[in-house]
């Protein structure tokens, strides 16, 4: 493999593990303004049925986003700790 070709892919290696760090807060943040801001109404009819789902919605989906895009940075603590960056 050429040196330019590692140096690409090295930094393509670490556009991606920074852009994987951006999608929990990015779904958290949309979680807050959904509840702040958007969706309030609809939600409301909905959950007036007896048979509603406490998980439907827009805000419940994007906390489950969140959550589901968190191991990059449960990784990136652990590497930390590991290394003694955080005490």
């Amino acid at each position: 493999m050429s040196e330019d070709h590692q140096g690409g892919a090295s930094t393509a290696l670490g556009l991606a593990e920074r852009l994987s760090l951006a999608a929990a807060p990015t779904f958290a943040t949309m979680a807050l303004l959904t509840a702040l801001f958007g969706g309030a109404r609809p939600e409301l009819l909905c959950s007036a049925m007896a048979s509603a789902s406490p998980l439907g919605g827009m805000v419940p989906m994007y906390l489950l986003m969140s959550a589901f895009h968190s191991a990059p940075w449960l990784k990136l603590i652990s590497r930390r700790r590991a290394a003694g960056g955080w005490r």
